[in-house]
């Protein structure tokens, strides 16, 4: 390499990528962390270095009006598979070489277990009013012998039944004929129809991949079959749902509650939104797969990507 390569890593929230050793042990390349691209004042000059980017999931778009920030940028590497966030045509266009990396689904499986438990157990208000000076507030409940249904069948979704098995729920799924058939060879419940699916589920917790054929595809009709006991998790991706049919459902009282971590619009700095004032749901700022062990995952697949690319190496490109 005649010059050392300029790696850029925008919308780092917590600058945590600077603790991810491997990212900074080849000394041929330069590796610099930002923060929300809107509030780093950096940002501007050292995007218009770049040579690559490495791309924490789905978090920036990349689209004609960010390509006319980076001039020199010649790759781009995302942490995990490309999504909808990547213009893959436009970068192949400008030349900007695309390629993805590996993940685990762990992290996110946990993350929607932890929901799952804390809205049925009702964790977080007992904490809080704790913190007043209030004791035993909540009545929550245990998840034994309630059904869990699960949307979308892949690798979070399994795990998320596991645990849910190990805590004697008992398990439905609803999703795509492949979900569906991968669920019944596996001893899992699929109910006769979609409607059935909503009626009988105590929690619905959703886990498919965001991409045109899911895209709006929980419906207010399907939220309002829930009982009004019911809790809706979503860890996956805020479109998934229609747009506003989460808040209208949850005004009728179907479902009771939902846990949610992921937004229409991320970040939310504004403390005032709509969703955090809601007592029937339970906010969390999209950290489904912000834990160390899944960074380590991530970054150093994504990093290797670059460093193959660099010395020559383009056949990982998914954008020729």
């Amino acid at each position: 390499m005649s010059q050392m390569p300029l790696v850029i890593i925008p919308d780092d929230y917590q600058q945590a990528t600077k603790q991810i050793q491997i990212l900074y042990q080849n000394s041929d390349f330069e590796v610099v962390c930002l923060g929300a691209l809107d509030r780093d004042p950096r940002a501007e000059e050292l995007l218009s270095k770049a040579d690559a980017l490495i791309l924490i999931r789905e978090r920036t778009l990349i689209d004609e009006k960010f390509l006319s920030k980076t001039p020199n940028l010649k790759l781009i590497s995302q942490t995990g598979k490309v999504a909808y966030n990547i213009d893959l045509q436009l970068c192949k266009q400008r030349g900007i070489a695309v390629v993805e990396g590996a993940g685990s689904p762990v992290a996110a499986a946990e993350l929607a277990w932890l929901l799952i438990q804390s809205s049925i157990r009702r964790f977080v208000p007992s904490v809080e009013a704790m913190k007043k000076g209030q004791w035993q507030t909540e009545l929550g409940d245990t998840v034994a012998g309630k059904t869990l249904g699960i949307i979308g069948y892949g690798k979070i979704g399994r795990l998320v039944a596991k645990y849910a098995q190990a805590f004697d729920m008992k398990v439905q799924v609803w999703g795509s004929t492949r979900a569906q058939e991968q669920a019944r060879q596996e001893g899992l419940i699929v109910p006769s129809c979609r409607e059935a699916f909503f009626q009988t589920s105590d929690v619905v917790t959703l886990h498919q991949r965001l991409v045109k054929e899911t895209t709006g595809g929980i419906t207010f009709a399907d939220l309002t079959q829930m009982k009004s006991t019911a809790v809706f998790v979503n860890t996956a991706r805020s479109g998934l749902v229609e747009a506003r049919a989460l808040e209208k459902a949850l005004d009728l009282g179907t479902p009771g509650f939902a846990a949610l971590d992921v937004f229409d619009i991320e970040p939310i700095w504004d403390n005032n939104h709509s969703l955090l004032k809601r007592d029937n749901v339970l906010c969390s700022p999209h950290i489904g797969y912000v834990t160390k062990s899944c960074y380590d995952i991530y970054f150093e697949s994504a990093f290797k990507n670059v460093e193959r690319y660099f010395c020559g190496d383009e056949s990982h490109v998914i954008n020729k």
